[in-house]
């Protein structure tokens, strides 16, 4: 089983930066593929960003392409979501998911992610 503890979330205004953090509690480096998801009230969940267990593949939404980073520390059992150019319409909970690894690509579609955070805010005011 792996537990996954989301932070770095918070308010912040138009055009500015937040960094989230995604621990694990187990090793995840060799075992999983990981994503990050987000969900705006009234809204349906949508994909935001994945990386591969190496960390030598991501995946990006075009929504935010260009404007966040996915990366992460297998070493730390920890993955990032650097978030910079912040807009109003990224105000959502965003969580991070993880992959057992079955072969394939790494999926965009949350179905396919075991194991899931709690979730933290973050608030982009205009």
């Amino acid at each position: 089983q792996v537990q996954l503890v989301e932070s770095g979330g918070g308010l912040v205004q138009a055009g500015g930066s937040l960094r989230l953090s995604c621990a694990a509690s187990v090793r995840t480096g060799s075992s999983c593929d990981m994503a990050w998801f987000r969900q705006a009230p009234g809204k349906e969940r949508e994909f935001v960003a994945a990386i591969s267990w190496t960390g030598g593949s991501t995946y990006y939404a075009d929504s935010v392409k260009g404007r966040f980073t996915i990366s992460r520390n297998n070493a730390k059992n920890t993955m990032y979501l650097q978030m910079n150019s912040l807009k109003p319409e990224d105000t959502a909970v965003y969580s991070c998911a993880a992959k057992r690894l079955r072969g394939g690509v790494v999926p965009a579609a949350a179905f396919e992610y075991d194991y899931w955070g709690q979730g933290t805010q973050v608030t982009v005011s205009s």
